[in-house]
């Protein structure tokens, strides 16, 4: 299939929205283009175009349809979207306008990107909105060593060396008092994280900023 327009994406991501909620409905296109914010007559023609690529059922003076292939397509729209936000949001602390920025990075993302950043962030089923995340054709790959995952989303077994801290420094320094800093070894076990050889206790906030490369899985 040819590469779609940035424009063509928002389309099918806002239908997938309306889906999302209301399966069994037709999709009016009034209803869409309000959304849009564009004229009816607009949303006609994309409604069109899209259908002669398979992506959607054109249903004339009623609205649209998702096609199997449409679904899959708009629900990795989506998936992109909503794991750009976690890492916006959990992983580097952007506090501008998220959704506005997610959504343009999003039409960038290649599918091997995608796959590296969904494995990253240990595949995530929602978004810090509690958004659901989509899992159609989700591509799910084993973590192998030398990946840099949060604390967050390290395997139960895994040893790690922490390489990034994306805190304050009053937080950075609070850290320091358990031993845990740049440099810290890390083992996932069953009962919690440990740092070398000693049990510590973080929150899922904290654990989400600290970044550590893997070294061992198994363990």
């Amino acid at each position: 299939m040819d590469e779609l327009s940035e424009f063509e994406e928002m389309y099918l991501k806002k239908i997938f929205e309306i889906y999302d909620k209301e399966p069994s409905t037709i999709v009016k296109t009034s209803q869409l283009a309000e959304s849009m914010l564009v004229s009816n007559a607009s949303t006609t023609e994309m409604i069109q175009r899209l259908s002669e690529r398979d992506l959607l059922t054109y249903i004339p003076y009623k609205g649209c349809r998702l096609t199997p292939k449409g679904f899959n397509t708009a629900a990795g729209i989506k998936r992109r979207e909503g794991l750009l936000k976690i890492l916006l949001i959990d992983i580097i602390g952007f506090d501008g306008d998220v959704d506005a920025v997610s959504c343009k990075m999003e039409h960038g993302i290649t599918p091997d990107l995608e796959e590296a950043l969904d494995r990253m962030l240990g595949y995530p089923d929602k978004t810090p909105g509690g958004v659901r995340i989509p899992t159609v054709k989700r591509s799910v790959k084993p973590v192998n060593n030398g990946l840099l995952l949060p604390l967050y989303n390290l395997p139960i077994g895994t040893t790690a060396t922490i390489e990034i801290i994306a805190l304050s420094t009053t937080e950075i320094k609070t850290l320091s008092l358990v031993g845990l800093g740049i440099g810290s070894k890390i083992k996932m076990n069953e009962d919690g994280i440990y740092c070398d050889g000693n049990k510590i206790s973080i929150s899922e906030y904290i654990s989400k900023k600290i970044l550590s490369r893997t070294e061992n899985l198994h363990d």
